[in-house]
């Protein structure tokens, strides 16, 4: 009896559900559609960029006269490595390297120099700290040179560390950060110096050749420079000791960033000619048959990469032509071609056989 009577209710369930309509399944929601990626590359525009299109050249802040860095030749030309800095951006954003009017400032002045205006680019072995960065209202657009803080003495003490510099006087320049590394570095290991402050380099090179002081002081690049000016080259000796570090590089002012891109990537696209193996002997031939992407964007062949400087497309192109990758600027103005016959060191290629730390972000 009970299973004739499950068996009922069984066949009343499965009647019922024959009585009906079978029911469709809920439909799968539709995704939403992936919003298409927009890309503006409209510039920024940049007050700068403008004012030295106005004006037709752009004003350069450089040393009065640092042998490899600025200083003009017999001809009254300025030439150097930071000059060539400049002559790059005035390649890049007028087409004419030579488009560049340079003002001499002093180590003391250098920034209000540009943050009055007068100046466009501080191109003038000034090192990156974070106060001068943060606190000035300063932009630091790039390093091109890794230096540091040395000591130059006469060979004849025969000194092989600054720590052997005890009870010395030392010539160093006002007004610059050498002056309180100094100070720190002989507080922090209890050695007693007299400081022998001049106001600028050349001063002080001259003090320290009179033997007005026992040691000079400064950028082992800047005691490079001032040794190839000494009437005895030979004499002197750089020590090994470098107790800072000073990444070098042009400053702008902080409320132009448009203007920072313009100055960052002309630098990096030098540093980029050299990886890619591009200089101003090859780089007419590498425009019309280079194949690679990389150099065919760097040279504006493809790609609209100077329009979002707010350039012409052939920017590093006139750069690199006119001025020359980071390798050929650096081996006139400083290295085998030069009177300083510094090595590179610090400032070879990321990738060279024996790497040092340039590196530019990619031009792409």
């Amino acid at each position: 009896m009970i299973r004739r009577l499950a068996a009922s209710a069984v066949l009343l369930l499965v009647l019922a559900g024959c009585g009906r309509e079978a029911e469709s399944p809920e439909p799968e929601p539709t995704p939403a559609p992936t919003p298409a990626v927009v890309r503006d590359f409209a510039p920024t525009p940049s007050p700068t960029l403008q004012a030295v299109r106005r004006r037709g050249h752009v004003l350069c802040g450089v040393h009065a006269g640092l042998a490899g860095f600025a200083v003009r030749d017999v001809r009254g030309v300025w030439r150097g490595f930071d000059v060539d800095i400049c002559r790059a951006v005035a390649a890049a954003v007028l087409g004419d390297a030579n488009a560049v009017r340079y003002r001499s400032v002093s180590a003391q002045n250098r920034f209000a120099e540009l943050q009055g205006g007068s100046v466009d680019i501080l191109s003038r072995n000034t090192s990156w700290t974070l106060s001068r960065d943060a606190g000035l209202g300063l932009d630091f657009a790039a390093i091109t040179y890794y230096d540091g803080q040395g000591f130059m003495a006469p060979r004849s003490l025969n000194l092989t560390s600054a720590d052997e510099l005890s009870g010395a006087r030392i010539c160093v320049q006002a007004g610059t950060a050498t002056e309180t590394t100094l100070s720190d570095y002989f507080r922090a290991r209890g050695l007693e110096f007299t400081p022998v402050v001049l106001d600028d380099e050349a001063e002080a090179r001259t003090s320290y050749e009179a033997e007005a002081c026992d040691v000079f002081t400064a950028d082992v690049s800047a005691l490079a420079s001032a040794r190839s000016l000494m009437s005895n080259p030979n004499a002197h000796v750089i020590l090994p000791t470098v107790i800072s570090k000073e990444p070098l590089g042009p400053v702008v002012r902080q409320d132009d960033p448009a203007w920072t891109d313009i100055v960052r990537w002309t630098v990096n696209a030098l540093i980029v000619a050299e990886e890619l193996g591009v200089n101003s002997t090859t780089v007419e031939g590498s425009r019309e048959t280079a194949s690679d992407p990389d150099t065919r964007r760097l040279l504006g062949v493809e790609g609209e990469l100077g329009a979002m400087l707010g350039l012409e497309a052939d920017w590093a192109y006139q750069a690199i032509s006119q001025v020359g990758a980071y390798n050929e600027i650096f081996r006139r103005n400083l290295g085998a071609d030069s009177g300083l016959k510094l090595e590179r060191g610090l400032n070879a290629l990321w990738s060279a056989p024996d790497p040092g730390l340039i590196y530019a972000a990619p031009v792409r």
